[in-house]
This record gives structure tokens, sequence and C-alpha cells, in this order.
């Protein structure tokens, strides 16, 4: 490419077709692995963090307002978006999903705490092959097709994230309203 690094300075770049992107995207590129784990560490750790701080008791309770679902339920449902979307989604696995079941959840925090563990490092390795420009190597729903989150593998890993960090502000406004009780 002629002129690369200024003026009269040319250099050999090799550079490889990118599915579903645009020039802004091949340009930005996206972010790393190791970055989205980051994020997905931070936001797992926090919720584990309140659950186990919360106990058994709290931590299967629900507030007294219409909907709402126990702090053991909602880390249970990040679970199951961690296992369909890294798993199902992006890896090719097949994934067996009750997720109205994830909401009705209950149990002991300590078994829960095993589970986001497990989960944490599956999730590691359903992206271990991860591309994220191309389509999902599993089936989507039919309703989420043509959504973002389900175009491209790269879709599903920000859907999870999505997840993730609207849920961990769920459960520290749920947390507070359990504790203020």
């Amino acid at each position: 490419m002629p002129n690369y690094n200024g003026t009269g300075q040319a250099k050999v770049v090799f550079t490889r077709a990118l599915n579903r992107c645009d020039p802004v995207c091949e340009a930005a590129g996206m972010i790393s692995i190791d970055d989205f784990l980051y994020y997905v560490d931070d936001a797992l750790d926090a919720m584990v963090r309140i659950v186990s701080d919360l106990g058994d008791d709290l931590a299967n309770r629900r507030p007294d307002l219409p909907g709402a679902n126990s702090p053991f339920a909602i880390l249970t449902h990040c679970l199951g978006v961690m296992e369909y979307w890294g798993g199902e989604i992006v890896a090719g696995r097949t994934v067996v999903r009750d997720r109205p079941a994830e909401f009705r959840a209950t149990g002991g925090v300590a078994e829960l705490t095993q589970r986001a563990e497990r989960a944490r490092q599956q999730l590691r390795a359903d992206i271990t092959e991860l591309d994220p420009f191309s389509p999902p190597r599993g089936s989507p729903r039919d309703r989420d097709s043509t959504l973002p989150l389900a175009r491209t593998q790269g879709g599903a890993l920000l859907h999870i994230y999505e997840e993730l960090a609207q849920h961990r502000g769920q459960l520290e406004i749920t947390r507070d309203i359990l504790r203020s009780g």
C-alpha cells in the first residue's frame, strides 16, 4: 500500500475479507477474546458475590414486586444465556434449555457458585473456534434469526454480555430491595 506509513513510505499489508462486515467494521476490528472474557468475568464475579453475600435464604427470596425474580433465579438465567448462546449458537453444541424454569430456580448458593464456575469454563471452551463475522454454528430461533444477536457469532457474544450486564444491575437492585425489607 503506497503511503501507508506517510508520504513515500509504502508497506505490504495482507488483508482478509470478513463476512457481513462493512468498511467501518473492518477498520475498527472486534475486541479480543481476552477483553470479552474480562468483561464477562467481571459481571459474573459480581453476580456470584452478590448471591453468596445474600446466603441461601435471601438469594432464593423474590422481592414483593410484580414479576420480580429471586437473585438465585437471575443468576441461573444468566448461566442459561451463556450456555445457549455460547454453546449452541457460537460453538454449535446441542443445548437443552428450559428458559422458563430458570426463573423458577431455587437451591443452595454453594452449588450455584460451582455451576457459575463450570459455565465460565464452558464458555471459554465454546469460543475457542470463534469466527466473529461468520454466521452462527447453531440454529437460532426464528424470532431471533434476523436480529444482530443471531446473525453472527460475534453478535451472539455481544448478546451474552448484554444479558450479563443488564442482569447484574437487576441483581444489584434486587439485593438492595431484599436487604431493606
